[in-house]
């Protein structure tokens, strides 16, 4: 059944109670418009591929310990992000460079900005000083299928958009034990381990993995690690434009949300692409980090995906 535009603009009114813009264009919403019982969060996660990583199998983050397939994986990262009883939910680790998640919303996000300049945020773990910066990626379902084929996925640039490398690759390793590091090379000819950390015993390569090595590819972004005078580690920190960083994007108190523009899309070249909605985030460690003794490898968390628009 079609749908008038009149009974859409009746539609908006009766959602402006939770809409932060104060106005809704439901159609240049692109194929999907908010509806009555829409949620301005994400509802269901479509991809979970986290690198090699402390937290990964790990009960302390959820995990049961009985992941033994990628669906299973996908159920875990659902869980955690999705479940109705909220002490179910939690943050969800990416783990070393390249781990990623995406996420999909039950309404296409507009490139409004209608929160202050910003269109969705992300909620994340980060403290000053402590940044395991994500890159962010978006995509519109311009197919209309509900998934996330419809290529390509576009960046949204960030502060280190200069700095970084585009096309990046690390490959992981299956180690001979499950309480050894794991191993990995990049596409730069460079290797290193992911190492252990004491806190953290089980193993750190996905047990539901059945490749025994695996490639992820992205965009790395600085290392801006180092020590200060007192010799605590710190991460440094990544201006904006990324998950799970302090950032100057932090937009509202408490400071846990980076908040997006969907304006800052580009291209795998680098240059701008015109969004006018987005249907599908997805978010991936951007780093390629380890903190020594006792810290181990910087890896992206999150929680929580929200269209600021609603």
């Amino acid at each position: 059944m079609k749908i008038r535009y009149g009974y859409l603009f009746l539609l908006a009114g009766a959602l402006l109670g939770c809409n932060r813009s104060g106005v809704v264009m439901p159609e240049t919403y692109g194929p999907r418009p908010p509806h009555e019982g829409s949620s301005p969060y994400s509802d269901r996660v479509i991809a979970y591929v986290p690198a090699p990583g402390q937290f990964i199998n790990n009960d302390m983050v959820g995990f049961g310990g009985d992941e033994a397939t990628g669906q299973d994986a996908l159920d875990y990262a659902d869980r955690r992000l999705h479940a109705s009883d909220a002490s179910q939910r939690g943050m969800v680790s990416l783990g070393g460079f390249g781990g990623y998640i995406v996420v999909g919303f039950d309404h296409s996000i507009q490139a409004s900005g209608g929160y202050s300049g910003y269109d969705f945020s992300i909620t994340g773990n980060q403290f000053s000083g402590s940044s395991e910066p994500g890159v962010v990626w978006v995509m519109p379902d311009t197919n209309g299928n509900g998934l996330p084929d419809d290529g390509p996925w576009y960046e949204l640039r960030g502060a280190c958009d200069g700095e970084s490398v585009r096309g990046y690759s690390v490959t992981y390793y299956r180690p001979s034990e499950e309480d050894a590091p794991v191993r990995w090379r990049d596409s730069e000819g460079r290797e290193g381990e992911i190492e252990r950390v004491t806190a953290h015993t089980q193993a750190y390569y996905p047990a539901w993995m059945t490749e025994d090595s695996y490639t992820l590819s992205g965009t790395l972004l600085p290392d801006r690690s180092g020590r200060l005078d007192n010799g605590r580690f710190t991460t440094g920190d990544y201006g904006w434009g990324y998950a799970d960083n302090w950032g100057s994007d932090m937009a509202e108190a408490p400071k846990q949300k980076n908040f997006f523009r969907i304006s800052d899309a580009v291209d795998a070249s680098g240059e701008a692409v015109r969004l006018d909605y987005i249907d599908f985030v997805k978010v991936q460690t951007g780093v390629n980090i380890q903190g020594g003794a006792g810290i181990g490898e910087l890896s992206t968390e999150v929680s929580r995906f929200r269209d600021e628009n609603l």
